[in-house]
């Protein structure tokens, strides 16, 4: 299967859908996973738009239970059943919220599932099971007036092999495999080679996805030296008193979490109905105040790749 990493935007707005703006619904792709956040109303039909399909979905995580992050589980959860999807979909949400996501769960009638594995996070950090998947989930608690959790996932860290190292230390055809698989060789000349003598460590990608919230730790915990970052920049900071009183940020404050953060691209998204599109030109400009990277500003239907890995030079080889 082709390696795919980017994120599909299948919602951007807030708690009013506007003409241009569906609720919220973020789709990371990763690998042949499907990790869906905050599937808000209209996620469905969304789907269709974008070319998404039940089967696409591996993953769905809720940040917290206030409308616009998860009226859509109805029509999503049903159409997984529907649609027979037989692999397992692992679903994340506040244990404080199981009232509200079994009501969601069993919202109508429909011919059940049983591919749908609850994991339900708790605390104020919590990792998720994961399994076999080429990555690990992160939940940490958010500051919101409800039980709130934003998510990061991380690839493991590997090893970028150098060519002129391996060439000068013979190591050649299958034997590179072994080497990265087993961490050492012998070459043909006898010689026993080890994985961190023709190597340099490559960090995993990462991403982050923080809702709702107003400032906090876990923000830039989530946050840290992630590739991508989706975060909510619902007002512009002329509202910061407001965005602070429903706990929410502005797009000043994502740009400087991404800054501080070393954030590599930032994708700003929720966006409050009370702004129109001639707005937009202020949330780029406030979150670059503070970030000179890459900001995204989502729209629906965009597909925002995860920034390609850092390209590590070979070192020169040294004499053997």
């Amino acid at each position: 299967m082709m390696s795919v990493r980017d994120l599909v935007i299948l919602g951007s707005g807030s708690a009013v859908p506007t003409r241009t703006r569906n609720q919220n619904g973020y789709l990371l792709r990763w690998d042949g996973h499907g990790i869906l956040f905050d599937p808000g109303e209209g996620t469905q039909r969304q789907m269709s738009h974008a070319g998404v399909a039940a089967h696409d979905i591996t993953w769905i995580c809720v940040s917290h239970f206030h409308g616009d992050h998860c009226l859509g589980l109805p029509g999503v959860l049903q159409r997984i059943a529907r649609d027979g999807v037989l692999h397992p979909v692992e679903a994340v949400f506040p244990a404080g919220g199981r009232t509200y996501w079994e009501r969601l769960r069993h919202a109508s009638v429909f011919h059940d599932t049983a591919v749908i594995h609850e994991q339900p996070v708790a605390g104020e950090a919590a990792r998720l099971d994961t399994g076999e998947a080429p990555f690990s989930l992160l939940a940490r608690r958010l500051s919101h007036p409800v039980e709130a959790y934003g998510y990061r996932l991380e690839e493991p860290g590997g090893f970028t092999m150098l060519p002129a190292e391996l060439r000068a230390l013979g190591v050649q055809g299958p034997q590179v495999r072994t080497l990265q698989e087993q961490g050492r060789v012998v070459t043909a000349a006898g010689r026993t080679v080890t994985r961190e003598e023709c190597s340099v460590p490559r960090p995993g990608q990462k991403a982050a996805f923080v809702m709702d919230t107003r400032l906090c730790d876990a923000v830039r915990l989530l946050a840290d030296g992630v590739d991508l970052l989706i975060i909510e920049s619902t007002f512009l900071a002329e509202e910061s008193r407001l965005a602070a009183d429903y706990g929410h940020l502005t797009a000043r404050q994502a740009g400087q979490v991404a800054a501080d953060c070393g954030v590599r691209r930032l994708v700003l998204t929720h966006f409050s109905e009370r702004y129109g599109a001639e707005d937009e030109p202020r949330f780029l400009e406030q979150a670059a105040a503070s970030y000179g990277g890459d900001i995204v500003l989502a729209r629906d239907l965009d597909r925002i790749p995860v920034p390609p890995r850092r390209r590590i030079p070979d070192r020169p080889a040294r004499n053997h």
